[in-house]
């Protein structure tokens, strides 16, 4: 209840009656039966007992702020030794890991280690690196833990203590640990060697004491300036506390937590609107029931009850100041229940007290029964709203825009930040969040923006719910201390654009914590209440097993991208015959078993492959990378297309076979392979089929062609060998190799692909990447449902000055002829250097050729990225590497060929064999 001025609410002292105080000018003692209330209020201040003046709410309060300076003191204090212990630790490491660093990658390191006496050339080095670092000590460990150097020389040739089998990994390892010099933090580093590998480790550690922290000394500075502000806070709270003495009249605090308690009650417990009217017709005070009741204006104290907009018969019966018991008015469209009683009895200030009691039941009864449906409907909408995709954001967003407007003026969804990755987060949950949806019913809701990372305060709130799981709400965040430690700014900010009722609700699927789900309430809505927990909980329960489900398939979908990627060319190498361009494009959703490679081969020669797996996910990915594993195991026997598309088909009928037997899932329903090698000598191109398109060749001058192929069966359905295409190839013309996604789809036909295709493929010539980009562009659907491999490549020639080509006659006399016209042609070409070893090679080629083969026998000189050599003869017996022994007067002929050449193979033709050999041009 309020208090007027003039009249004391506070219950009467006991002591009081023997009080020899004077009391009002009427004569009339203090503690008399016919006395005045207002007595209490004129007692003397001296003649106060003591322990009255020790217990007032003043002193209280003194005693209170001095302790609170003094605390913050000492919290300032221990904070600031923390903080310099923590800077020495962290330097500590720093300088440790710093200085391991520069001496492992200190040149000549790796030279002593591998010298037959390590510690003889590095133990002066890390000495003398050592002192002048300011370390403790820089040790220098073998792969085995065995110190090489130490500043205690005794302790070289002993094993290192620590966990030092990280660094053997590749990792710096560091870690705090109690030694002879005290407590210190040492790191240790690997010692790479160029090619990566890992010789050797160097410790460095230097002890934390011997490290200073600028927090160490500020500590006399913030000692000084907390003495005096002790000093200040403590004069000012004197003052303020003499104040706050005469202004609550000295009352003892139980007296003023009793007077207040009952305040509060009347005000804010009762169910029933509360008003207070003074003498001249102003509302003085009114409670929260009150002003919804009447659609008070926030303003509404001090102001006359004429400007207050009320409606005329409540008006009448407030400002009419008279007895009024149980009349009822209508109010808008309420029936309230009116009760006034004046104030001014027994000498009380003028004006009246009036309560209000909303009796229109039946329309109350009606508004539940809305509210329910209302409640229903929304549940039903979010059933077949949320979760219409397997993207997480997509379905935080979705739980967020369904529920703005309906049940929140505000939502936002935070998640953890490993299920937005697909991850799991931490059993205890995780405490690193990400806005994930915001939605408002305005556009300048104060509140994080979507994709802002958040730690959340462990003290706070919303670390209680992120830990427990359970939902809460804050029905008066005004009134609420805790949630505004999370952030004091941003907080401040929310209640200054009127958000005054928060519910928060964790995302919990499958016992997994995911993230949480707020709702805030504005100006103009009411406060949350226990009852819309339940909603709120069954609302974010189906939107968290949803978020839970596109987390799984978010998890699943990234392990099944980073094994197709793993298993596609990273880069092509490098060759001269053809200049490539290539594009791969995986469908919208899901990851499928499209491929693409270039294979170098032995004479200049180049392999196209592009291939499709029928099918989609981890099983046609897996499955691509063992066909083109495969492939490349058969490219090196350099076998012809169709040979090498036979093995492949007998290798899918193997897996076929393998998983019948074993009752698995993962045989291969289907693969198509397209196989092309081109010839930059002979400007001609070989190509077999196992089920996929033709390629196009686009000529020099722009024309488009599809040649036509024997397209055999997919791989593993074939029962007749495949058949070999040689197609005449102009320098300069392009070859573009594709995959079915690129020229058929659901909404056309594979007819009506190849001609886009070949409309997309005409005109002037442009370069691979352009012709990629031309294709894509304007053949690429809206919303791929299938994968796209584009392989182009534009021919180039092997000039003929390049290549030389002797027959040689079937008698060892015709070697010396053959070696002299080598060392002309290398001269020529301003390889000199090279003709010792080429002729060498030559001479035990064409003598093995004279001798074990068939005429007509052929050499050929190659010169591309490395010099070629190639000697054919009409024999297909193939020669084989053996190690002779010492009494043996020959068979060291394709051994010598082995050392002097970068790499020698043998390849079969329809007239006989070529065997070839690669020397590098350096």
């Amino acid at each position: 209840m309020a208090r007027f001025p003039g009249r004391s609410w506070a219950p009467s002292d006991p002591g009081a009656a023997g009080s020899t105080s004077a009391s009002r000018s009427t004569g009339t003692a203090a503690g008399s039966p016919g006395g005045h209330p207002h007595g209490r209020h004129q007692r003397s201040r001296t003649a106060r007992p003591a322990s009255a003046r020790v217990r007032s709410v003043a002193g209280q309060v003194f005693a209170l702020q001095v302790l609170v300076v003094l605390l913050l003191v000492v919290a300032a204090v221990v904070a600031l030794l923390v903080q310099s212990r923590n800077d020495a630790r962290q330097e500590a490491t720093n300088r440790s890991v710093a200085v391991a660093q520069t001496y492992a990658n200190s040149p000549g390191i790796v030279a002593a280690l591998r010298s037959p006496d390590p510690t003889a050339l590095l133990q002066p080095s890390a000495q003398s690196a050592r002192i002048n670092a300011g370390v403790d000590f820089i040790v220098v460990l073998d792969t085995d833990g065995i110190r090489l150097t130490h500043p205690n020389p005794e302790r070289i040739g002993q094993k290192v203590i620590g966990n030092y089998q990280p660094a053997l990994a590749g990792q710096v390892v560091t870690e705090q640990v109690k030694g002879t010099l005290g407590s210190l933090v040492q790191a240790i580093v690997p010692v790479h060697a160029p090619n990566g590998q890992v010789v050797g480790m160097v410790a460095a550690g230097i002890t934390i004491a011997n490290v200073s922290s600028a927090s160490e000394r500020q500590l006399p500075v913030v000692l000084g300036a907390a003495a005096a502000g002790l000093a200040l806070a403590t004069g000012g709270t004197a003052l303020i506390s003499r104040r706050l003495k005469r202004q609550t009249r000295g009352l003892g605090p139980a007296e003023m937590t009793r007077m207040y308690e009952h305040h509060a009650a009347v005000l804010h417990a009762v169910r029933e609107g509360v008003l207070i009217v003074g003498g001249d017709g102003r509302l003085l005070l009114c409670n929260d029931e009150a002003r919804r009741l009447l659609d008070l204006p926030p303003d509404a104290e001090g102001r006359p009850l004429t400007e207050l907009g009320l409606e005329p018969a409540p008006l009448e019966l407030l400002a009419d100041g008279r007895t009024v018991t149980d009349e009822v008015v209508l109010a808008g469209e309420r029936l309230l229940a009116v009760n006034v009683r004046p104030t001014d009895r027994d000498g009380g200030p003028p004006g009246s007290v009036a309560t209000l009691r909303d009796s229109t039941e039946l329309l109350a009864l009606s508004g539940r029964a809305e509210v329910a449906q209302r409640r229903l409907r929304l549940l039903y909408d979010a059933g077949v709203q949320v979760g219409s995709t397997l993207d997480v954001t997509r379905t935080a967003e979705e739980l967020a825009q369904v529920t703005v407007g309906r049940f929140a003026d505000i939502v936002t969804v935070d998640l953890a930040h490993e299920v937005l990755e697909g991850d799991e987060p931490p059993s205890g949950g995780s405490l690193r969040m990400r806005r994930t949806a915001l939605a408002a019913v305005r556009d300048d809701a104060p509140f994080y923006p979507v994709g802002t990372v958040q730690e959340v305060a462990p003290s706070t709130p919303l670390a209680g719910a992120l830990s427990s799981g359970l939902p809460g709400v804050e029905p008066r965040l005004a009134d609420a201390v805790g949630w505004r430690e999370q952030d004091p700014e941003a907080a401040a900010r929310v209640l200054a654009y009127g958000v005054h009722s928060l519910v928060r609700v964790p995302l919990k699927a499958r016992g997994v914590l995911l993230g949480i789900a707020r709702f805030w309430r504005t100006e103009g809505s009411e406060p949350f209440e226990e009852d819309d927990l339940a909603l709120a909980a069954e609302l974010v329960a189906h939107a968290a097993v949803c978020v839970d489900n596109a987390r799984r398939y978010t998890r699943e979908h990234a392990m099944a991208v980073t094994l197709q990627h793993s298993l596609l060319p990273r880069s092509l190498p490098e060759q001269n015959a053809l200049e490539v361009a290539h594009r791969y494009l995986p469908a919208q959703a899901g990851v499928g078993g499209d491929w693409y490679d270039l294979i170098p081969l032995p004479g200049a020669r180049v392999a196209l492959v592009v291939g499709d797996v029928v099918g989609h996910g981890l099983h046609a990915a897996a499955t691509m990378g063992r066909l083109r594993t495969a492939i490349h195991n058969f490219s090196t026997l350099d076998l012809p297309p169709d040979e090498l598309l036979g093995h492949l088909d007998e290798l899918v009928n193997r897996i076929d076979l393998e998983e019948s037997a074993t009752g698995g899932s993962a045989a291969v329903t289907g693969a198509t392979c397209l196989y092309l090698i081109y010839d930059p000598v002979a400007r001609r191109c070989t190509v077999a089929s196992a089920g996929h398109p033709p390629p196009a060749l686009v000529r020099p001058d722009g024309s488009v062609v599809f040649p036509e192929l024997p397209t055999g069966p997919p791989l593993g359905l074939a029962v007749l060998p495949f058949e070999t295409v040689e197609l005449e190839v102009a320098e300069g013309s392009r070859l573009v190799l594709y995959t079915d996604g690129l020229v058929e789809d659901r909404e056309r036909d594979i007819d009506e692909g190849l001609e886009l295709l070949r409309a997309a493929l005409t005109g002037p010539p442009r370069t691979p990447e352009q012709t990629c980009a031309d294709v894509l562009g304007a053949m690429l659907p809206e919303r791929p449902q299938d994968d796209i491999a584009l392989l182009v490549a534009r021919t180039r020639g092997l000039p003929a000055e390049r290549v030389a080509e002797w027959e040689v006659p079937s008698e060892p006399a015709a070697v010396a002829g053959v070696r002299a016209a080598v060392a002309e042609r290398l001269e020529r070409w301003g390889l000199t250097e090279a003709a010792f070893v080429t002729e060498l090679i030559l001479s035990e080629l064409v003598t093995n050729a004279i001798r074990y083969g068939t005429g007509p026998i052929r050499v050929r000189l190659l010169l591309d990225r490395s010099l070629i050599c190639e000697v054919s003869d009409a024999s297909s017996t193939s020669p084989h590497l053996r190690y002779a022994a010492t009494t043996d007067e020959g068979g060291r002929g394709l051994f010598l060929v082995a050392q002097f050449a970068d790499r020698w193979g043998t390849r079969y033709t329809a007239t006989g064999k070529v065997i070839w050999t690669e020397q590098p041009l350096e």
